[in-house]
């Protein structure tokens, strides 16, 4: 049997990324593809990344970025979430019908997939238990363990920090992080430096005959014409957002 997941995340409301991934994806074929939050809020595309997921009729994890635009409560004690943030926010939600508000909540704490006789692969945003936890390639092993350990043996991924990484589990099973779709960034850069990489991230799982083998993507977008829809959108404060990217 083969079998393939493309594990998305971390959209954050650039619709532009997304399609750049859809059209990699009808290149080089996954059977099922899996959400793992922050689809929504902080782009200049909110409504248009709610109805490509809709067509993509795929799972759906719920992200704190999601829970976020929908309530506006913020669940972790350590983000501050700054004035500009909220002006997208308010904007964000004017641009979303009824229905795209009910299928925001409609995403899932956790999902499962099978793998066939290989086992699953849990998707969450954080960690199982919590969207707001934060698992690094750098994280203490015991921290990593208490999160994820009673999940075993399933192979794990979550999205939340925008960063591509794999991390062994036990002797049998690892957890990965597909990067971000559409807020791609090197976390490990001087804060001076800091910047957005005009370029869209995300992972594919590939099941073949008890083998598994994992393949990071990162697909280059067009940034003058990213930039073209950002500044025609109306989102507030737009020229400052699309000048953290990098063309």
């Amino acid at each position: 049997m083969v079998f393939s997941v493309a594990v998305i995340s971390d959209i954050h409301g650039n619709c532009y990324a997304l399609d750049t991934i859809l059209a990699d994806l009808r290149k080089h074929p996954a059977d099922q593809i899996v959400c793992l939050g922050d689809a929504v809020q902080g782009g200049a595309q909110p409504a248009q990344t709610v109805a490509r997921l809709r067509e993509l009729n795929c799972p759906i994890v719920m992200g704190n970025a999601d829970a976020w635009l929908l309530t506006g409560e913020v669940t972790n004690s350590f983000e501050q979430v700054n004035q500009k943030q909220m002006e997208a926010r308010e904007w964000a939600l004017t641009q979303l019908s009824g229905g795209d508000r009910s299928f925001i909540e409609s995403f899932q704490p956790t999902v499962e997939i099978s793998l066939g006789g290989t086992g699953l692969l849990f998707c969450f945003h954080g960690s199982p238990t919590s969207f707001d936890d934060i698992i690094l390639p750098d994280t203490p092993e015991e921290e990593v363990q208490g999160l994820l350990a009673s999940y075993l043996p399933s192979i794990m991924t979550g999205g939340h920090t925008h960063t591509q990484f794999v991390r062994r589990l036990g002797d049998t099973a690892f957890f990965f992080n597909p990067g971000s779709v559409g807020v791609a960034y090197n976390r490990y850069l001087p804060d001076d430096s800091f910047h957005l990489d005009a370029w869209a991230e995300y992972a594919v799982l590939l099941v073949e005959d008890g083998r598994i083998g994992l393949e990071f993507r990162r697909v280059p977008f067009d940034f003058d014409e990213f930039a073209r829809i950002a500044l025609s959108s109306g989102r507030p404060n737009g020229e400052e957002f699309v000048a953290q990217y990098r063309p």
